[in-house]
C-alpha cells in the first residue's frame, strides 16, 4: 500500500490542484483525512465540555483557571476555522480555499497555537509565583490574570502577522492538503523570521517553564508535612506539568522539523517527516482538556462522566446535577 509519490517538480509555482511539495495516494490522503476527522471531533467536544464547565460553574473561574480557559478557547479556534479546511482537503486531495484561504490557514493556526504555549509558559510563572514566593490569591491576580491573556494575544499576533507583511511567508505544507509558514523558504530573510520563530515562540517559552517547575519542585521537597492547601497546589501543578509534556510531545517535532527545512541541505526531510509532527502538532488541541478534566479535582464527577459519555458516543445526554464545592 503506497502512502507518498513524489511530485516531479518542486519548484514549480503552488497550483491549489497540485500540490508542491509531495502528492500523497488516495490511500494516504484518505489516511490522514480519518486522522484529522478523529482531532476535529475530539478536539472541539473536549474543548467544548471544558468551557462548559466553566462557565456553569463560577467557582471554576480562578486566576489560574482563567489562563486554562484561555487556552481551551485558543484550542476551540483551531478546531473551528483550520482542522475543517486541512480535513476536507485530504478527502479531496488538493488544497480547496486558493491562496487567500491557504494564508488564513497559515496565520490562525500559528496565532491560536502560540497563544496556548505562551499561556502555558505564564501560568508556569504563575503557579512560580504562588508555590515558590507565597503570593497572596487575591482580587489584584484577576487583573493579572487577565493582561497575561491579553498579552499571549498580542504576542502571538506580534510573531504570527509579519508573514503577512513580507517577513517570510505563508504557503502550502506538506503534500499540499494544509499550510503553514513556508519553512522550507532558505532566503536569509526566511531563515531569520524562522530563527526568531523557534526561539521566541519556543525556546524561550520552554526555559520559562523549565526553570519555574523546577524551583517549584525544589520548594516541594523541602516541605516535610504538606498541608490540604499545599496538597491542591501539588494537583494543580500536576496537571499543568501534564499539560506542558503533552504541548511539547506535539510540537517539539514540528519546530525540530520546520527548523531542518529552513536550515538543512534540500530534500534532507522525507515527505512523512513533515506531514507526521503536522498531524502531531494538532493532536495538543485533544490533549489538553482531557488532562485537565482527569486532573482537576474542583471539576466535579458528574462532568467527567459526561466528557467520557462524549469521547465514546459523541455527545452528552442527561442533566447535569448542581454541584457545590467541598469544604
Amino acid at each position: 500500500m503506497t502512502l507518498l509519490q513524489h511530485s516531479p517538480n518542486l519548484s514549480a509555482p503552488w497550483d491549489p490542484s497540485a500540490p508542491r511539495h509531495a502528492a500523497l495516494s488516495r490511500t494516504g490522503h484518505t489516511a490522514v483525512a480519518v486522522v484529522l476527522g478523529f482531532i476535529f471531533v475530539l478536539g472541539f467536544l473536549g474543548n467544548f465540555v471544558a468551557l462548559l464547565v466553566f462557565s456553569r460553574y463560577p467557582v471554576l473561574r480562578t486566576p489560574v483557571n482563567l489562563l486554562l480557559i484561555n487556552i481551551s478557547a485558543s484550542d476551540m479556534l483551531v478546531c473551528i476555522f483550520g482542522t475543517p479546511m486541512s480535513f476536507a482537503a485530504s478527502v479531496r486531495g488538493r488544497w480547496l480555499t486558493g491562496s487567500y484561504g491557504c494564508r488564513w490557514y497559515g496565520f490562525s493556526n500559528a496565532l491560536f497555537g502560540i497563544v496556548s504555549l505562551i499561556s502555558l509558559s505564564l501560568l508556569s510563572f504563575e503557579r512560580y509565583s504562588a508555590v515558590v514566593h507565597s503570593v497572596p490569591s487575591d482580587s489584584s491576580q484577576f487583573g493579572r490574570a487577565r493582561f497575561a491573556v491579553a498579552a499571549s494575544w498580542l504576542y502571538s499576533l506580534a510573531w504570527t502577522l509579519p508573514p503577512l507583511l513580507g517577513w517570510s511567508s505563508y504557503g502550502p505544507e506538506g503534500p499540499g492538503t494544509t499550510c503553514s509558514v513556508q519553512w522550507d523558504r532558505q532566503s536569509p530573510t526566511a531563515r531569520s523570521y524562522v530563527s526568531c520563530l523557534f526561539t521566541f515562540c519556543l525556546l524561550l517559552p520552554l526555559l520559562l517553564m523549565l526553570f519555574c517547575y523546577g524551583r517549584i519542585i525544589m520548594a516541594v521537597r523541602t516541605v516535610t508535612k504538606q498541608s490540604a492547601a499545599e496538597r491542591r497546589e501539588g494537583r494543580v501543578l500536576l496537571m499543568v506539568v501534564s499539560m506542558v509534556t503533552s504541548y511539547l510531545v506535539c510540537w517539539l517535532p514540528y519546530g525540530v522539523v520546520a527548523m531542518l527545512f529552513s536550515f538543512g541541505r534540500p530534500g534532507a526531510v522525507p515527505p512523512v517527516a513533515s506531514l507526521v509532527p503536522s498531524l502531531l502538532a494538532k493532536t495538543s488541541t485533544v490533549l489538553n482538556p482531557v488532562i485537565y478534566v482527569l486532573l482537576n479535582k474542583q471539576v466535579p464527577d458528574n462532568q467527567i462522566k459526561h466528557v467520557q459519555v462524549l469521547y465514546s458516543l459523541g455527545n452528552c445526554s442527561g442533566q447535569t446535577q448542581r454541584w457545590s464545592p467541598s469544604k
